[in-house]
Parts: C-alpha cells; structure tokens; sequence
C-alpha cells in the first residue's frame, strides 16, 4: 500500500492514537483485496448500516465511545439504516419484552452516539438514504465509505458513484478518514461486467424477483441486463428508479450484488455501452419460465406452512412517495373488489420519515389510514429478527426480507389480493 505522506503521517500518529488505528485497519482491509493506494471520500455524507442498539454489540459501542472521546467524528454528515422498534407496529406484550429487555437494550445508548457522531434528526434513518426527501443522494463518480448492501448498489448502480460493498465499522472509519482503500468497485475494470443478463419475458417481470433469479445466478460479480429497457424506457424518471431500488436490493441479498448495469438506462450503461462487458463474459437467459422456477425454489419455513397469513410488511427497502401512491389507490381497489373496509391482514408499509410527512400532507394517507394500513418508519427486518417472529406466518413482497428472516414472499399482485380479500 503507498500512502501519501499526510496518511502515512496519520498511520504515525500525527492525530493521536485512534486515527492511527483507523488508518492501520484501513490499511490491513486494502491490503487484503490487493489495493495500492487510498482514494479520497468525495460524497457530502457518510452512511452506516448499523442502526440496532443490540445487547450483543457491546463492543461496537464502546469503540464508537472512543471515537466520539477522541473528536474524529467532527463535520461529517451521516444517515443510517432505519430504526428496529415503533409502538404502531403490531406486537404482542412478549414480543415487546423480548425487544425491549433482551434484543435492544443498547437502543438509547446508540441513539444517543449517533448524534454525536453526525445523525442530525429521524429523518436520517432509513436505507433509502439516496431518495430526494431524505438528500445522501451522491453524484456520478463521487467515492463514498457506505455499507447497506441497498444503498450501496442503487448509488453504483443507478447514480453511478463509485463504492465496495463494506461492512459496518469500515464504512464509518472510511469516513471518518476521508479516504478508502482503492480496489474493486471503485476501479474502472471492477466495474466491467462478466454476466450479460438477457430478459425474455412476456411481461413486466417482477422487480423483486427478477433480481432475487440474477442474485443467486452471478452472486458478487457484474450483472449486464438486456431487454429489461422494454419495459423501463431509456429514461431514469420515478418510475424507473423505484423498479431499480427493489430490483437492486434483491440482487444485493440474494446474492451479492454491488454494481448492475441495465442497457440503455443507467449511467455507465448509456455512456459505455457494451464495452462494459468483459469478453468472456458468460449468458443467463432469463423468461417467464425462468422466473417461475426460481419463485417456486424459494422455502417456506413457517411452523405451519399452509398457515394463514398474520402480518404483511411491504417496504423492504424503504417505499417512495410514489410507490406509497400507487399502494394506497390499489389497496382501495381491491377492498371494494371484495366487499371490504379494511385489510384482512394486519399490514405495515415502511418509508423514510421525510417521505411519510409529504404523504400525510395528502388524503391518500387518509386513505390508508381509512384501510387499516400502518405507516412505518420501522426496520421490517430488525423486526423480524425478534425469535418469537419464527412462529408467526409473515409475508411480504420483499425479496430481502424472505431471504434473510422467516417471512414468506409473494408477488406485488399476490399480497394485494390477499391483504384485500383475505384468501392467502
């Protein structure tokens, strides 16, 4: 690794004894992926995935203690995944004992570090922190120190910053640091593609699950998607951006996904064009067919697996303004389909804080409200992660959800039709 002699004299100690050790295990990190030299951090904000006060993390905070004593956090902005608890969330008194007693006993504490470390309000926890009414929203070519798998390849991807998939603690030294070890997804050739990913569908392909099939198909590696401009246009307008945003983080979770380019849509695409493919590049046709499959692979690991349905959760990533919209005029549709005033199923809908006060300004959330829909700025998967979750009969749209917790998927149209009409 060649440093610059300003972070060699960091690694000296020239900031003291922290800094010293947050250069060194930057240093080790690069190393270890084959990096020569540190690129500066260009974005405005920082972003941690960490947002869980967990008892078992103890260690966590004590260092983010010590980085708050030393004053390394001064200046820098961040936003951070959403928060694991909201009193509207349904719960039984159990599960409230083992979220508040047993799980997230270090909740206010981290809290209370997050503030001093550049959290600014609620507004900052979410892990759509790219969207217009949150503002981490990076530029083209800007290098950030972020984790959330997500976050990170909406912002490579649709926004075409430049960032590895880092784990928690690394992005916040990163940060801290100004600067990242250079390999990988901030390289030109990382970024090169060694899938070409060929959409053959009849129909709009579900965002979630299309993702969820490239995910477990090209697993870390560089996805080039062809045909999917059919149905997106060459335009990355709202529409767009919200298929990509659920699309990415099943790419991101069912595999590991950092960086997908879509032909004639997204950034690096329109501007490189097949040039971003490598030439040994290998072919995955992907149809109706296909997508089937792959959906009827997935597991059902209730207890009771013919079990009706007790809880929905759609948000996984964080919903849009648009896509809460869109949510509330179907759910009104299918309810008078079936006859109903309310949901059959006990519903929560997730977002980022600044997008839940615009929606409220609207009678869509009147609407919502009317429907017996909870609005949420909650972590469905911090929710999930309670044990007691294992034993109830949770389904959800999201892809990320079903893979890392109990809940079941179903399609967009699937949990529509059984939230409204009751008939899992």
């Amino acid at each position: 690794m060649q440093l610059t002699p300003e972070q060699q004299a960091l690694l000296d100690g020239k900031e003291g004894e922290i800094m010293a050790k947050i250069v060194k295990t930057l240093v080790m990190y690069g190393e270890a992926f084959g990096a020569e030299r540190m690129v500066p951090v260009t974005s405005k904000y920082g972003h941690t995935v960490i947002s869980f006060g967990l008892e078992v993390m103890k260690p966590v905070y004590d260092l983010y203690d010590k980085l708050i004593a030393a004053g390394l956090p001064e200046g820098q902005k961040f936003t951070a995944d959403p928060k694991p608890l909201d009193p509207k969330v349904p719960s039984s008194l159990l599960d409230d004992l083992v979220f508040k007693k047993i799980m997230y006993t270090q909740q206010e504490r981290y809290e209370a570090q997050m503030r001093k470390l550049g959290i600014t309000s609620d507004d900052d926890y979410t892990c759509a922190c790219y969207l217009d009414q949150v503002g981490n929203v990076p530029k083209k070519g800007d290098v950030l120190s972020w984790a959330e798998s997500s976050a990170v390849v909406y912002a490579n991807s649709v926004l075409g910053a430049r960032c590895n998939r880092n784990s928690g603690m690394i992005e916040l030294m990163g940060s801290i640091a100004g600067f990242v070890p250079e390999f990988g997804l901030l390289t030109d050739e990382g970024r090169k593609a060694s899938w070409v990913i060929e959409v053959r569908c009849e129909h709009k392909p579900e965002a979630q699950l299309l993702g969820s099939a490239i995910g477990m198909k090209v697993m870390e590696e560089v996805p080039y998607v062809k045909g999917l401009d059919k149905w997106l246009g060459t335009e990355l307008d709202d529409e767009a951006r919200t298929y990509l945003k659920d699309f990415g983080a099943a790419t991101a979770s069912n595999g590991a996904v950092g960086l997908y380019h879509i032909e004639n849509l997204t950034p690096e695409a329109v501007e490189l064009g097949e040039s971003l493919i490598r030439e040994d590049a290998q072919v995955y046709v992907i149809d109706d067919a296909e997508l089937q499959r792959v959906k009827d692979s997935y597991p059902v690991i209730w207890k009771k697996p013919d079990a009706k349905p007790q809880l929905c959760f759609v948000g996984c990533p964080h919903m849009t303004l648009r896509q809460l919209q869109d949510w509330t005029e179907a759910v009104g549709d299918g309810l008078r389909k079936h006859g109903r005033d309310k949901v059959a199923v006990p519903t929560v809908f997730t977002a980022p804080m600044p997008v839940i006060r615009e929606f409220e300004t609207t009678m869509d959330a009147y609407r919502l409200k009317k429907y017996g829909v909870v609005l949420s700025y909650i972590c469905p998967l911090m929710y999930m992660n309670n044990p007691l979750c294992k034993s109830k009969a949770v389904i959800t749209s999201s892809n990320k959800l079903r893979t890392y917790t109990s809940a079941k998927y179903h399609t967009e149209a699937e949990i529509l039709e059984i939230i409204t009409g009751g008939e899992a």
